[in-house]
């Protein structure tokens, strides 16, 4: 059977790939679009566009997007949960970069780091 498309595979197990639009994305985590151009304007998340300059958001930046809710939703201004989810994915971050180097030197191997 020949293939439905001409199209080239779209990644679909990409986390990081814009297949949202605001409209999907914000009915998806039982919100606003308003609520997407905060978190956006607050600098939490910074969705691609599409080339007639619509907002696409990623299953990465919509579990962002969750926390960021949960928060609000926990009574926290905007801001500050914007500030809140930053400063966890900064921690997880580090602690992931700690664990490396501290096995890298129990293994007196060089940490091979990706930023």
């Amino acid at each position: 059977m020949p293939p439905r498309s001409t199209r080239p595979d779209i990644p679909l197990d990409d986390d990081d790939y814009p297949a949202y639009t605001m409209g999907r994305a914000a009915d998806m985590l039982g919100t606003t679009p308003a609520f997407l151009r905060a978190l956006g304007d607050h600098r939490l998340i910074t969705p691609l566009r599409s080339d007639g300059g619509h907002r696409r958001y990623s299953r990465y930046q919509l579990r962002i997007a969750a926390r960021a809710r949960e928060l609000v939703d926990q009574g926290t201004p905007i801001e500050a949960a914007c500030r809140i989810v930053i400063l966890e994915d900064q921690l997880e971050e580090a602690q992931r970069i700690n664990e490396e180097l501290r096995e890298a030197h129990s293994t007196g191997q060089h940490p091979t780091t990706s930023a």
